[in-house]
């Protein structure tokens, strides 16, 4: 039985996403080593591209209606950066703003569907599964440890930093597993070992958002 009622306001939602923004940008040369080191190498330059065009969409568009807000940054995302990446996080984004179409604050059960659409979203578009290594592979395991604890009645800083020792441990879990999915295949055993770069941009984007 959910007992939290905290409440995340349109305001907590832009200052979230800036936070992302500055942490991607932040890390987007650690990214783009660990993006080389799979054979492809774009990743850092993606999520540099998103975290610019986001800054200024969210700087020139204040939330009133966090569904629209979400789905049109979802839209912004894409455009910024129409590669895989950018696609997954752009999908993810805009399945969020349907489930908060005419929503202006959000509970932590609306979070967990946030996360739920999110996740859906990501694996419908990515075609990938668990243990391929990809981004899913963090994602899957945090969503899960999230609704758990909101369902439990923790509290949403507690919810969060459980999410994210989740997303950690699910990152660290296929590290030494073979990547089966998108270019990152074609190197094949030698990606053993190496940690995949869309898991890293996933904890990268969840320690942004519960940081305060």
């Amino acid at each position: 039985m959910e007992t939290s009622q905290e409440i995340i306001t349109g305001k907590n939602v832009s200052e979230a996403v800036l936070r992302v923004c500055d942490a991607l940008e932040a890390q987007h040369e650690d990214i783009l080593a660990l993006d080389q080191a799979m054979g492809d190498g774009d990743l850092g330059i993606t999520v540099a591209k998103i975290a610019q065009a986001d800054r200024v969409f969210v700087q020139n568009n204040p939330v009133e209606d966090i569904g629209k807000f979400l789905a049109a940054l979802g839209m912004e995302t894409n455009k910024a950066a129409p590669s895989t990446m950018g696609t997954l996080l752009a999908t993810a984004l805009m399945r969020a703003g349907k489930e908060t179409r005419g929503v202006e604050s959000l509970t932590p059960a609306l979070l967990v569907k946030i996360l739920e659409a999110a996740e859906q979203g990501i694996q419908e578009r990515g075609k990938a599964k668990l243990g391929d290594k990809t981004v899913l592979d963090a994602l899957h395991p945090a969503v899960a440890v999230f609704t758990e604890a909101v369902s439990s009645g923790k509290s949403l800083g507690e919810a969060g930093t459980m999410m994210v020792a989740a997303a950690e441990q699910g990152r660290d879990d296929v590290t030494n597993k073979q990547s089966r999915i998108g270019r990152a295949s074609w190197v094949g055993e030698r990606t053993i070992g190496l940690v995949d770069p869309g898991c890293a941009v996933l904890v990268a984007i969840f320690k942004a958002i519960i940081t305060k």
